[in-house]
């Protein structure tokens, strides 16, 4: 069994179910019902000649900026799940794919990425997303419990 999906029945766990639910939560209307989990993190995985065809000269469109967020929205889930510590997450990202993403809890600061060609944004197997998800997970939830005082929300 491996971080992203069962062998017994092909359901993905970890941070990929909570990509997925991130991912139906945001479907008010119920259009990705029909579809399984796997079927809903496909566009989260680009091959490098994928990668290579879309250009970095355009704008980057509506559906790419809701990956990128949605895949933040997740870890910082996944951060509260552990912690049970609320987060915010904050993505700044411009026309041309450059930008920043920050996670706070609290006051406190547990991830702050710089993302670079959004256009682009993507992994290569959901091995891959579930491990730089988890990955992220796992530093942010350290970063909590090391200075737990700051990640209080006492606003």
């Amino acid at each position: 069994m491996t971080a992203s999906t069962s062998a017994a029945n092909g359901k993905v766990e970890g941070f990929l179910k909570d990509l997925a639910d991130q991912l139906r939560a945001g479907d008010t209307y119920g259009k990705l019902d029909k579809f399984s989990d796997e079927a809903m993190l496909a566009p989260f995985v680009l091959t490098k000649e994928q990668r290579r065809q879309i250009s970095v000269a355009c704008d980057i469109d509506a559906v790419i900026e809701a990956r990128v967020r949605s895949f933040y929205q997740a870890v910082a889930a996944a951060v509260e799940k552990a912690t049970r510590v609320e987060t915010t997450t904050v993505l700044d990202l411009n026309h041309e794919g450059f930008g920043r993403v920050v996670i706070f809890a609290g006051r406190l600061v547990v991830l702050s990425d710089v993302l670079r060609d959004a256009q682009r944004f993507g992994f290569n197997s959901l091995e891959d997303l579930a491990a730089r998800g988890e990955a992220f997970v796992t530093a942010a939830a350290k970063y909590v419990d090391q200075y737990r005082e700051a990640a209080r929300d006492d606003s």
